[in-house]
Formats: C-alpha cells, structure tokens, sequence
C-alpha cells in the first residue's frame, strides 16, 4: 500500500455497525488446552429459574480463551452442586483436570446469589468456594466474573471475560448507509448504541478507565474526533483542524492524546493535553505518520510509517527523538496494538495482496500468524493478552473474530445484517 493508499486507510477504512446485535460462533477449538467440566448450576430459588444459564457462559468463555477445553454438556453424567456430592472418581474417569459447580439462589429484593466451586481434580482439593450476587438482568456480568476468578486461579493471571468491545457498524447502501458507534460485552452480547450517525464513523479508542470513547466522526464534513462519555452520553469535540484529525489514542494514565494530524501539510503524530487542549508535534517527517499506540509504560508510542517506502512500524519516544524501525518481516505491517507487558505487538501483516494478523514476541524477535484470512485488519488486545480481537473480510461484508493469542481458538462475531469493523477491546472493569 502506497502513501495515498496509506491516507485512505485513515480516512475511509471504517466500514460500520448499528444497533443489531452480533451472532457468535466458536470456528476453531484446541484439545491441547486444560481439560474443564463447568456442571449446569442448580436452581433453589423461588419462582422461575433466571434467563441466563450462568453455567453455559462461564463454559463458553473458558473455551474460547483458547487456555481450556471444555466438557460438553452431553458427555456429563453427574450434576453435583457442591463439594459434599462431588465424586472425584468420575471426573478423573472423564480426564478432567478441574471441575467448577455451582448453584443459584434467591438474594432478597429481587437479586440471586450465584454460589461457584472449583476443584482441582488430581488433588482432590477445593481451590474456590465463593458467591457473587445480583440482580436477573446482570447474570451475564456475574458469570463473566466468574469465569475470569477461575481463569486467574488457575493460570495465576487475572481473566478479561468481564470485560466490553467497541466497534463501528454500517448499514445499507450509498446514502442510505447508516453507522453506529457500538459498546458489548467481550462476547459480543448486551450491545448498545454509543453514536448514530449518517457519516462514517471510526478508530474507537477506550480511556484507560473505561468511562470514556475517543472515535473519528466525519459529520462535520471533514475528519474530527470526539471524546464521548458512556455513563452520562455527553461528548466532547476535541480536534476539528484543517485537514486529518484521526488516530486517537489514550496514554496509559488518561492525561493525554495521540493523534494524528495534517493542518501543517503532512500527516503526523501529535501528543495532546486533555486538560489544556495543547498539542506537541512527535513526529516530523516528509512521510506519512499515523496510527499511534502507546507502550503500557506511557514513555514511548509505536505507529505507522511508509518512510521506508511501505508501511512499517517504529517506535518513537514521549519526551521526542528519532525513530526506531521495529518491523523488517513483511512488505507491509501496520495497526500496532501492544500486548499488556508491552513484550508482544500485532498488527496488520501483508505480503502481496493478502493481510493477515501477526503477533511479534519482541524479545525474540520471532512473528506468529495468527488470523487465516485474506483481508484481516484492526487487532486489539484484550487487557490481559490472551486474545486478539480483529476485523476480517468475508465476500462482500465486515465481521470480527477473537482469537486466542497463540491463534488456536478463534470465535467469530458476524452483524445479521451489515458490515461491523473497527473493533477495540476496552480495558479491565473496577471489581
């Protein structure tokens, strides 16, 4: 992709998304992974069982980390609920090296009380016995935090399942395009609506508290980004210049901005207080600059450039300084997003017309293709590092994937109806 192919990808790449909600199927599965049997949980409560099967959701989301594979429902032949009827024989005759049971109960004022074990299976020991409460229509949530305290027990890192996803959603043709910011769960489930809008929208980037979006809107004619808060639905304008205003991306404590700008005749990275509205010029070259993502560390920021003659990505220090090339495996790399510990980058790889996701271990110096497709894009990391959502190509529309970091499991995310793009997977919740 050359320098003009380069702006357009900037400018135009967002493809969209409204307010369906997304379909969601597990494409690949690995049985190398840690054997788990989560038991459907009991009901003793009173009136109706909850909508939710709390059970199947911690299930899934266990199995689509790609770190566990998971007993299907049909092959458990017991239903223990607690530790008292739990019979270790059985789940070492299934090969199962742990198991999670639970049961739900009434909590008082139309709440329940979600109360899980996990035990190892070889050692015959429990490893969790906790409760977690609320109400009917956060079941969801609850089992999602659920999952990611079995995650941490047992792989000693804390889980991302509790976590949301932003996208961009498009439908219909030509003038009658509609897009729609969108904020779900990591699943894909509960979406809601951020922004509506007639003009592309694009580049979401999430505040490290989660409270806020940065986005691209092109209502005003011309490229501007906003800030918008999720909680109240206020927003901010805080860049309409002359030219490219895009690429937002928070710094690591929310202070500051990096975006790209080209009101001075090339297009560039800037660092902008929020507090303030001032910006610093990072890089100043006659090449194309964009893309800013920061290391966890705040001192440095990785971006996009075609000063080698086709998009690369460098590095460049905060405080300012000369760049540093960090890709020299493939005719094309760009889109960086920085693992967690800041030691793995993916990003867009391409190599003729075909652009898939790959991950660089910079210690090692090493890539590892992690997305099979022709036209993969847009990778983020889930805040823990364990997977990589990304946007994909299939015939004529737009659909996201989250795959497991090694690339063994992946789930697809598909819009009945439309085009979804531009995904960014926001950072952990307050527990």
């Amino acid at each position: 992709m050359g320098r003009l192919g380069l702006v357009l990808l900037l400018l135009a790449s967002s493809h969209g998304v409204f307010a369906q909600g997304l379909s969601i199927d597990i494409t690949d599965g690995s049985r190398t992974a840690d054997p788990i049997a989560v038991v459907p949980f009991a009901f003793e409560g009173a009136g109706l069982p909850p909508e939710t099967d709390v059970s199947e959701i911690v299930r899934a989301d266990l199995a689509r980390s790609g770190k566990f594979f998971t007993l299907a429902r049909r092959d458990i032949v017991e239903f223990p609920t607690r530790e008292a009827e739990v019979k270790f024989a059985t789940w070492r005759l299934l090969k199962q090296n742990y198991l999670v049971v639970g049961r739900v109960a009434d909590a008082g004022d139309g709440a329940l009380r979600v109360e899980f074990e996990l035990f190892d299976v070889a050692r015959q020991t429990r490893m969790i016995g906790l409760a977690i409460s609320g109400q009917r229509t956060a079941m969801r949530d609850v089992a999602h935090q659920i999952a990611d305290l079995v995650y941490e027990k047992i792989l000693g890192e804390r889980g991302a399942f509790w976590t949301r996803i932003a996208y961009v959603t498009s439908v219909g043709l030509g003038q009658n395009t509609q897009y729609a910011l969108m904020v779900a769960d990591s699943d894909g489930f509960n979406p809601q609506v951020v922004v509506r809008s007639r003009e592309p929208l694009m580049s979401p980037a999430w505040s490290p508290d989660g409270r806020r979006l940065a986005y691209v809107s092109f209502e005003r004619g011309n490229s501007s980004i906003y800030i918008q808060d999720l909680s109240t639905g206020s927003r901010e304008l805080v860049s309409a210049k002359k030219g490219i205003n895009g690429g937002p991306a928070f710094s690591p404590d929310g202070s500051r901005l990096a975006v790209n700008l080209s009101f001075a005749g090339n297009p560039d990275i800037y660092i902008m207080d929020l507090a303030s509205r001032s910006e610093r010029r990072l890089t100043n070259h006659f090449a194309i600059d964009v893309e800013a993502a920061w290391m966890p560390d705040g001192r440095s920021i990785v971006f996009t450039s075609d000063r080698s003659g086709k998009p690369q990505l460098y590095e460049v220090p905060v405080s300012g300084g000369d760049a540093t090339r960090l890709t020299f495996e493939g005719q094309y790399n760009a889109r960086a997003t920085i693992c967690c510990d800041g030691k793995k980058i993916a990003m867009a790889q391409g190599n003729g017309n075909v652009y898939r996701i790959t991950v660089l271990d910079r210690a090692t110096g090493t890539y590892n293709q992690i997305s099979p497709g022709n036209m993969d894009e847009s990778p983020s990391f889930a805040p823990n590092g364990s997977m990589v959502l990304y946007a994909a190509t299939e015939g004529p529309r737009g659909v996201l994937y989250a795959v497991s970091a090694d690339g063994r499991v992946r789930q697809r995310l598909v819009l009945a109806d439309g085009d979804v793009r531009e995904p960014a997977w926001g950072p952990f919740r307050q527990r």
